[in-house]
């Protein structure tokens, strides 16, 4: 038999296969129509842990394995439409639907916002794309600014979340997991990192340089070229770097800092543009205590945990999938309490009017071991 026989036969195979499973999806949905009536949930685990036993043990002992991922999908798809035919409205969902109507059409342009470290920083340059003419108060931590925003002391709060070549900013979500908070606004600006020295300072005279982890990370080559006996040391921001180096007064050291940094304290630039890649940016997030949703919300960002076992991260993916719901960006932090457990944290690309990702959140919500909605938005670029 060749190839193009072998073909048709598969072909013909198919063809018997969808309509096999047109026909179990129409059962699924009087399923639905029952449970709805009857007041039960969708999802019946321990219905499905039989059921995946009964198909291994039918498929044989070579086809076991491949039968159980077969059929996990199967089921997974069939909650998803159980989930669609009930159309379920749900307490999130209705928060939603409340926030789109009471949230003012335009995004603020003065109010209070919090951000860490000093004058000059990245965070000042994101909250002035953000607000037109912000209030902005400074704080010495990413957790102080969480609590500045809970506390009420300030409106918003504005956060670096990932760099495009350094990566997740992980201090920031692992403060994330612990703290109560709506993301209401992102923005992504251009990183161009300098290096700044007291006026008269030469580049060969230097011998010890500040900066943030990040940006020293961000600049690895540039510092590679210097040599050992240039000492690097780690601060908690570029601008604060740029304010101690001001203030020693010395010529023989010098920050990684922003631009705006050498006028804001007096610098020179004796190296310009130093990170290792021009496109070189970082994405900050609008933090708020109340969820705020504006028009043209196009991002939702989640957090969740998953059951403690195999498969259980591929089956919330499969959801994504059978949407047809783009899943933008998945970070996984460590829970503090739980061993070898983790939370995800995903942004997703879907209109916030979409009522597919009404369903998503319908699904996500009953079916994970802890389950936080942390606001959809739109993002400045």
């Amino acid at each position: 038999m060749d190839i193009s026989e072998l073909r048709n036969n598969i072909d013909e195979i198919d063809r018997e296969l969808v309509e096999l499973f047109k026909k179990r999806m129409n059962i699924s949905a009087e399923v639905a129509e029952y449970k709805r009536q009857n007041n039960m949930r969708v999802l019946d685990a321990s219905r499905e842990r039989a059921l995946l036993a009964k198909v291994a043990e039918l498929s044989g002992e070579e086809f076991e394995d491949y039968t159980r991922t077969l059929y996990s999908t199967i089921l997974d798809l069939s909650r998803s439409y159980q989930h669609k035919r009930l159309g379920e409205t749900t307490e999130l969902c209705e928060m939603i639907k409340n926030a789109e109507q009471t949230t003012p059409k335009i995004f603020p342009e003065a109010t209070t916002v919090a951000c860490q470290g000093v004058e000059g920083a990245y965070s000042q340059i994101a909250t002035e794309r953000l607000f037109k003419a912000p209030s902005i108060m400074f704080f010495s931590s990413f957790d102080k600014v969480f609590s500045a925003i809970e506390s009420g002391m300030c409106k918003y709060g504005v956060l670096p979340i990932e760099n495009s070549t350094a990566g997740s900013v992980k201090q920031v979500y692992d403060l994330m997991i612990s703290r109560k908070f709506k993301i209401v606004r992102s923005v992504r600006i251009k990183i161009d990192h300098n290096l700044l020295a007291n006026r008269g300072a030469r580049l060969e005279d230097i011998k010890e340089i500040f900066s943030h982890e990040q940006a020293i990370s961000q600049c690895s080559e540039f510092l590679a070229k210097l040599g050992k006996n240039v000492k690097i040391t780690r601060v908690r921001n570029t601008a604060e770097a740029a304010r101690m180096v001001s203030e020693s007064g010395r010529t023989d050291i010098a920050s990684i800092s922003s631009r705006s940094c050498a006028s804001q304290y007096g610098l020179s630039v004796i190296a310009g543009a130093i990170q290792d890649n021009g496109n070189n940016h970082t994405r900050f997030i609008c933090i708020s205590n109340e969820l705020e949703i504006y028009p043209g919300a196009d991002r939702t960002s989640l957090m969740l945990v998953t059951p403690h076992k195999p498969g259980a991260l591929y089956k919330m993916l499969a959801r994504f999938n059978a949407l047809g719901i783009n899943l933008l960006k998945l970070e996984s932090r460590p829970l503090p309490d739980r061993d070898f457990e983790f939370m995800f944290y995903f942004d997703i690309e879907a209109s916030v009017y979409s009522p597919k990702l009404a369903q998503l959140l319908a699904e996500l919500e009953q079916e994970c071991d802890d389950f936080s909605y942390l606001g959809s938005y739109s993002e400045v670029i």
